[in-house]
Parts: C-alpha cells; structure tokens; sequence
C-alpha cells in the first residue's frame, strides 16, 4: 500500500517499515473523515511517526493543534526528535512540556506543593506578591524572553533543553513554554494537561484555544482507563485529620476544631475494627457528619476550605510553604458531597500500618467510572487517535472510556518477522491461590533455569505480584541460578530502579544475567530492553487482583454498565494487559528476537489468549509438563537465530 500523497510530505524516512502503511492510511483517513480512530499496534511499527505524519496535513489544512499524550518525559522526546526530522523536509513547530512541578525552577514553591494543584495556586500567590525571581525576570529582561520565545516558535524543542536554558538565564521556564505553546503545531505532554479538568481548563486558556480545534493523540493508552479513575480519587489519612485538628486550634477555628476532633475519633474508631478495606455506605459517612452537629455540611465544608486558603496565604506572607491539613480536609469533604448521590463512585475506609509500625487508617473516595474523565474530552475534540500495543478488545476499550459511536477500530499487523519470535505456554504450572506450595515454586524454578541456561544473554522474570516474587526468593531462586540475579523490590524509589535496571542492562555484553520484577511495575510497562538487553522473559502468573472489596466494586459497576461483562471488564481485562505489556519486554525493534514464556497454564485457554496480540499468539506452543522440553525448545530457537 502506497502511502497517502498528503502524507508523503510529512513522513521523513525512505520507506515504511511493513504494515506501517496501513497504519498511517487508517488513521489519516478516520481524521480526515472528522471521526477518532481506535488502533493496535506492536511495537517496532513506529506508531509515533505514524500517527503524527497521518494527522499534521490535516491540522495544518485546518489550523488545528495536535496534543500527543503519553506517560513519560521519553515518550514526550520521543515525539520531538520524530518532528524534527519531520522538520528537515517540511517546516514544523512543537514542543515538549513537562508538569508545572518539574518546570519550576523557584525551589521554595516547588519543595513547598505537595502535588500539581497546590504547586499551581502557590504559583500564583507568590507571583501575585513579586515573591519569585524568575518570574519578574521575565518581565525585566523581556527583550531576551523574547528572543527565546520566538525561538522556540521557529522548530521543534525538548522541554529539558527550554528547563536548561531557562536555569542558565534565571528566567522562568513554565512562563516560557506557556507563552511559546500557541504558536506550536505539536505539543507532548503528559495525560494531567488533558484529562485533569482543573489543569485542563487552565492549559487550554494559555494554548489560547479549545477542544474543538485539537487533534488529540493518545499513546500508550492502555493505561488511561486507571489514569482517569486515579485523577477522581481522593484520600484521607489520620495523620491529616490529627494535623487538621491541631491547625484549627492554632488559627482559632473553634467550630472546625469541634467538628475535625468528633469526626477523627469517630473515622478512627471505624478503621480500627476494619481487616484491611471496607466499602462504607455514604449514608454512614452522613450520619457520622449530622452527629458532629453539621447541618448543611455543603455550606459548612466549603467554610472549612475557605479557611484553610486564609491559613495558606497567611503562612506565604511570613515566609512559610502554604500547607495547609485543613485546606486538604476541606477538599476531600467537599468531593464527598459532589458524589454522595453517584454511584460510580465509593467510600472505602481501611487499616494499615505506617513505615514506623504504627496503625492507622484512612478514608478514601474510590472512582469506578473512567468515562467521567475521557468522555467530556473525547466527545469534544476534532479527532482522537488512541493507540497501544496492548488495546484488546478494542470494542471493550471504547465502551469502557466512551469514545465516539463512530470511532474506526484497526488492529494493525505485525510488523516482527515470526520467525524472530518464540513463544509457549507451560503446562503444570499455575499461581493460583490452592496451588501455591513449595512443590509448585519448585517446578518453576527448574522451568525459569532451563530458559536461563538456554539464553545466550539476560533473560527476565516478571511474577504475578510482589507475594510470588518472595516466594520465588524464598524457595531458593537465587541460589540455584548461574547467572546473577538483579531483583526488584516493593517500595524501591524511581532513581533506584533506574539503576538496577541499567546494571542488569549492561550484563547483555558480559554473559548475561536475570532480572526479577513484577507484572504491572514501572519496569514491566516502562522500559524497553533491545537486543541482548534481555533475549527471553518468564511471565509467572496471570496477575489478577486481589479480590478486595474495591475490586468488587468495579466488577459489580461494570456489570449494571455492561451486563454480562462485568468480571472480564473489572478483573480480567487489567490483568491480562499487564502479562502482555511484560511479555512484550525483549521485542522492541524489528531486528529483536526473543523468547516469551508464559508459566501458568491459564495462559494456553482460548480465553486468554483472546486478550493477548496475535504476534505473541500465532505458533504459540503448549508445552508438555516434562521436563527438559522447554529447554530444547529455547535453546532451539537461539541457535536457529545465529
């Protein structure tokens, strides 16, 4: 298929790779048809450079801004490095934003907000005061802001090199990319900026434009189902209500110290008989209110919040971070009342235990229903392109998030030649709660060595959650492995994680070694390992949720919502894209081979397979319970590849 000519002008490369055409020629027809495209596709088939070529004759026919979403800031350069070699053949503006939080370069503001909200309204005040330098540089130097703003208005920029430049200049690098941003055709940028309704309202005002005039690209957006329903949540601890309580006191608030001791007391008394979660009825959470004497808890929560902005401007004028616990308390009542009559939303009270030991417990408002979020947006757009290459069922991804009624649905082919991948079920094996015994880790362990052993390199293991990793460990996992072991832990931080991962990475030139996460973790979903970076992964288990009484609650919403689809929609469906997603970790570009073995039975049932992508599927082998097979089988495979 020849790509379309209004295309061509807009695709750098000399050629498409296979079924790339395909790709760029549905979506370039659903935009230009004014209707949202809903497309699978793997990796390796280029989809950035696809779906932008597809859609910039269009937005530029139009004078329409195109909004590319994805998760991480690589993703966003991703984009940019794709424009600028988009750039070399035809001229083209776009920029890489990142949050407000990272962008701020006034330390005290951004070690002083607790979240992207709060950083936003500290912003404000300080600038309202001239209490930011870089700020009212840009309004002594404007000539050199100038400069930089109409550079950035010239070709595609990274929001890293906008942040260096602006550090270097003292300038402020937020204001710099929210005055450059009208003037750019393509903005990357994270799901906050489009789907938050606060940040969104406020991004559109200083894009200078709305919905309507945006070709919105969605990556990676088998993720944006649990984005939008986390975007709606809301919590709160004990810690906040005892520090809420404490700060009423000092400000003098008599009526709300009243009220917060009351409703403290009567929270903790709740959670403290609680196992570990329970769905309260809102009517619960009402009479507790009532009892504290509240009224019109609408009128009386809005009091509380408004108090808790005063306190914020008062700490700002002595110098102090604005935090303010009962600002945060008044936020999480008033959300209460805006959902106490809507069913797609619960209460959920449960007990934990603080990293000192200490038990506490919480309140928690819990979304169900991601459609709130992504439906308002994708009803209002000039087109939306959503695409991953983990979307299956598509019909289930578009009822689930509201898309269009006449939203094209694609399952592109893959582009990765099949005899560069190797994949199989393990007969046998299975994590399921009854069978998890010591005998059971052991067969596991024997089947993980003899992929190690017949790997030329690294190979990964990514088990069904934190509890079969340990047990994996437990039972002797190291200890019987030849090559070194580099295992992710619960809790590590971001910048710990990098580096374990770029150890285990650089083990791919030095006899490899393996590295043990879990399915659904930062490194599951989020990184890439080419080439001998890891040869084979190990998927141990099908990671379904713990059935908590939250779980519940989503199964039972879906199902008044799509009768009959209720468990495959709330408990299936996340589950199996997390096992694709870590399954797809060694086939990155179209030059990789690799291995994918599933351990767990569960994984060969037609079922299953029908929410995994056809190039993992096609010649998927289900593998006797001998053992030695899956070891002839790998080694096979590699030496085929040589």
């Amino acid at each position: 298929m020849q790509l379309p000519a209004e295309v061509q002008e807009y695709f750098p490369y000399n050629s498409a790779r296979p079924h790339q055409d395909e790709f760029i020629a549905t979506v370039n027809k659903a935009v230009n048809d004014h209707k949202s495209v809903l497309i699978e596709g793997s990796n390796g088939l280029g989809k950035t450079i696809s779906a932008l070529s597809a859609v910039l004759p269009i937005a530029i026919k139009k004078d329409l801004k195109i909004l590319y979403v994805a998760r991480t800031h690589r993703q966003h350069d991703r984009v940019i490095e794709e424009l600028r070699a988009v750039y070399k053949q035809h001229p083209v503006t776009g920029v890489s934003i990142r949050g407000r939080n990272e962008m701020c370069l006034n330390a005290f503001a951004s070690k002083g907000a607790s979240d992207s909200r709060s950083l936003m309204e500290l912003c404000e005040m300080l600038k309202a005061k001239g209490r930011c330098t870089y700020h009212t540089n840009v309004q002594s130097r404007s000539w050199e802001y100038l400069q930089m703003q109409q550079e950035i208005s010239r070709r595609p920029y990274m929001g890293s090199e906008i942040l260096r430049s602006c550090k270097k200049k003292e300038l402020c690098a937020y204001d710099l990319v929210k005055t450059a941003i009208p003037d750019a055709r393509v903005i990357a940028l994270s799901y906050l900026y489009v789907f938050d309704p606060l940040i969104r309202t406020a991004f559109l005002k200083n894009l200078e434009t709305d919905l309507s005039k945006i070709i919105l690209v969605v990556d990676e957006a088998h993720n944006l189902p649990e984005t939008a329903i986390d975007i709606f949540g809301s919590q709160l601890t004990s810690f906040v209500m005892k520090a809420a309580e404490i700060e009423a006191e000092k400000y003098n608030y008599r009526d709300i110290e009243q009220f917060i001791h009351y409703f403290r007391n009567e929270i903790e008394t709740l959670t403290d008989k609680i196992h570990k979660e329970e769905i309260i009825p809102s009517s619960r959470i009402k009479d507790i209110i009532e009892k504290g004497g509240i009224q019109k808890p609408r009128e009386f929560f809005e009091h509380i919040n408004e108090a808790g902005l005063a306190i914020r401007k008062a700490m700002l004028a002595e110098g102090k971070h604005p935090r303010s616990y009962i600002n945060s308390m008044g936020e999480y009542l008033q959300k209460w009342v805006e959902t106490i009559e809507d069913d797609s939303y619960i209460n959920v009270a449960s007990r934990y235990f603080t990293k000192e030991g200490n038990k506490t417990g919480k309140l928690e408002i819990a979304a169900l229903d991601p459609s709130k979020i992504t439906e308002p947006v994708f009803s209002a757009t000039y087109s939306n392109v959503i695409m991953s290459g983990t979307l299956q069922p598509l019909e289930a991804y578009a009822r689930i998030t509201h898309l269009p009624q006449n939203t094209v649905q694609f399952l592109a082919p893959s582009p990765f030649p099949k005899e560069h991948v190797f994949s199989a079920v393990c007969s046998g094996v299975t994590t399921s709660m009854e069978k998890r015994t010591p005998k059971m880790y052991q067969t596991m362990i024997d089947l993980i060595n003899e992929v190690v052993n017949s790997t030329p390199t690294n190979t990964g293991i990514f088990a069904a959650s934190f509890q079969v990793l340990n047990s994996l460990l437990s039972e002797g996992l190291e200890e019987q492995l030849l090559k070194p072991l580099y295992c992710e832990k619960s809790g590590m931080t971001s910048k710990a994680n990098e580096k374990l991962v770029q150890d285990f990475k650089g083990c791919g030139d030095r006899g490899g070694a393996v590295f043990l996460g879990v399915q659904g973790g930062r490194t599951s979903e989020g990184v890439d390992f080419p080439g001998n970076q890891m040869n084979s992964v190990l998927v141990v288990g099908v990671p379904y949720a713990e059935p908590t009484p939250r779980v519940k609650a989503q199964i039972d919403y879906y199902e008044r919502c799509f009768p009959s689809r209720g468990r495959e929609y709330g408990y299936i469906l996340p589950a199996m894209k997390k096992a694709t997603q870590a399954a797809g970790r060694p086939i990155r570009t179209l030059d990789d081979k690799g291995a994918i073995v599933f351990l767990d039975y569960r994984f060969g049932s037609a079922y299953c397979k029908s929410f995994i992508p056809s190039w993992i599927t096609n010649g998927m082998k289900n593998l006797p319970d001998k053992p030695g097979v899956l070891a002839d089988e790998v080694r096979a495979f590699f030496s085929s590849q040589s």
